[in-house]
C-alpha cells in the first residue's frame, strides 16, 4: 500500500538549525509545518520560544537542540539547556551524545551526560521526548549498537543517527543496527542526508519513527504522481 503524503509529512521533523539563518526564516519555517502537517520544528534553542508562539494552537510540536553540534558541553550545561528549552516550549530535545566521551571509552559518563536531560524532561509538567543523537558516521556499527543501548539506558525515547554537519547522515545499514538494537523499546530517527520522497519511505518502511530533513516541502513534493 502506498504511503500517504499525510503519512509522511507527520513523521518530518524539520530543522531550522543553520546559524545564518533569521526570523523570517524560522516564520516561513513555522507556517510551512503548520499549512503542510509536518510533525514537528526543530530549532535552535534560541528560537525555541519564538517557535512556540508561531505554532500555537497547531497540531506541530517545537522541539530545541541540546548540545549542539558536537555533544562536547559539560552534563550540567546540557541539563540547563534542557531546562530552558522545555520552559519556553519544547516538547521534544534533540540532544547530541558525548562522542568523543563514548570513544574514550567513558560509558559511565555518557550515560549520565545522557540521564541528565532526560531528568529535565522527565521533571516537566508535559511529556517531553528526548532523541539522541549518535552521530553514526563517526561509528562502527558496533558501536551504533553499543551507543544506542547507552540512550536507552539512560531512559531516551529515540536515538538517532545525525546532526546532518558531520561527514554524512543516516545509512541503511546504521539504521538496520539501531532498529534491531532497540527498535521496539526506542524509537529510531533517520537523519541527515534524507532528500527525497523515496528517501524517506525507505526509512520509515525500515521502522524508522521520525525522519529529520532539512527541506520538508522537497520530501513532500517529489512523491511519484503528486498528491
Amino acid at each position: 500500500m502506498a504511503v500517504s503524503v499525510a503519512t509522511v509529512a507527520a513523521k518530518l521533523d524539520h530543522a531550522v538549525l543553520k546559524p545564518q539563518l533569521t526570523d523570517a526564516d524560522l516564520k516561513a519555517a513555522a507556517d510551512m509545518c503548520r499549512e503542510r502537517g509536518v510533525g514537528c520544528l526543530c530549532v535552535r534553542p534560541a528560537d525555541v520560544a519564538a517557535a512556540a508562539r508561531l505554532l500555537s494552537g497547531s497540531k506541530v510540536v517545537v522541539a530545541s537542540v541540546v548540545g549542539f553540534p558536537h555533544g562536547s558541553h559539560r552534563s550540567d550545561v546540557k541539563a540547563f539547556e534542557a531546562a530552558r528549552a522545555i520552559a519556553d516550549g519544547a516538547c521534544e530535545l534533540d540532544m547530541v551524545m558525548n562522542v568523543g566521551a563514548f570513544l574514550s571509552g567513558h560509558t559511565g559518563l555518557v550515560r549520565a551526560d545522557i540521564a541528565a536531560v532526560v531528568a529535565e524532561a522527565k521533571a516537566a509538567e508535559e511529556p517531553v521526548l528526548v532523541k539522541v543523537i549518535l552521530e553514526t558516521c563517526l561509528l562502527t556499527l558496533d558501536q551504533v549498537a553499543a551507543a544506542s543501548l547507552i540512550a536507552e539506558e539512560a531512559g531516551a525515547d529515540y536515538d538517532k543517527t545525525s546532526t546532518g554537519i558531520a561527514a554524512h547522515g543516516a545509512t541503511p545499514e546504521a539504521v538496520v543496527t539501531m532498529l534491531e538494537t532497540v527498535g521496539g523499546r526506542l524509537g529510531v530517527k533517520a537523519s541527515g542526508g534524507i532528500r527525497t520522497w523515496a528517501d524517506a519511505v525507505r526509512y520509515i518502511e525500515m521502522g524508522c519513527g521520525r525522519i529529520g530533513v532539512g527541506d520538508a516541502p522537497a520530501i513532500l513534493d517529489s512523491r511519484p504522481g503528486g498528491d
